[in-house]
């Protein structure tokens, strides 16, 4: 099995892919592995001003090193009356504080608007990126509204509070509440990721 590296030293995301994209890698004959296999790779700022465009730096750059085709990630949180914010900036939206204070920054900023007002989505763009240059990448986006409340235990993130679209539970469910297996299915992950696999099979059979 060739080896096809995903820009992370996270184990999790690691396995998560693998089974995201199990059909097109076994077609294909490729494997996924993580950074960890390559501990000097540095990391990598990411300093675009769009997920697709941090997903190609980090997807790039674990290329170069490694010589071997390269897949990366970035998502976040869309809030559609914060104009798209926190975006890219989710996972550091309290300066540094953490997934508590992130989430807790957003309800506040959030406290005043209606109900009506609070949709947006989780948003992920999905690279792959070939030693020589070539590059293709997708977007996934799961909507819904942006609750009062934190209810949930599971996922991580702004998972508590994101309620996606299309339940007809009352009250309709918060991401944290979704199993694992529920969540993978219909995650902006899962969608970017499968949405990027018809690449995978035309970059890496050319």
């Amino acid at each position: 099995m060739r080896p096809l590296v995903l820009a992370t030293r996270n184990h999790h995301k690691v396995e998560e892919l693998r089974e995201i994209l199990a059909e097109p890698c076994d077609a294909l004959g490729v494997e996924i592995v993580g950074l960890d296999e390559f501990p000097d790779a540095p990391d990598v700022v990411e300093d675009g001003i769009t997920f697709e465009e941090n997903a190609l730096l980090k997807a790039g750059s674990a290329a170069r090193l490694t010589g071997l085709p390269a897949l990366a990630d970035d998502s976040g949180l869309a809030v559609d009356i914060l104009g798209g914010a926190p975006g890219i900036f989710s996972a550091r939206w309290s300066g540094g504080g953490g997934d508590r204070a992130n989430l807790e920054l957003l309800l506040a900023q959030l406290g005043d608007v209606r109900d009506e007002n609070r949709a947006g989505a989780f948003v992920c763009a999905a690279a792959l990126v070939l030693p020589d240059g070539r590059s293709a990448v997708e977007l996934g986006r799961l909507p819904g509204t942006v609750a009062r409340q934190a209810r949930g235990t599971g996922g991580f993130g702004y998972d508590p509070i994101f309620v996606p679209d299309g339940q007809d539970l009352d009250p309709p469910r918060s991401l944290a509440e979704y199993t694992a297996e529920e969540k993978n299915g219909i995650s902006h992950r899962f969608l970017a990721f499968r949405a990027l696999a018809p690449h995978l099979k035309e970059l890496l059979t050319t």
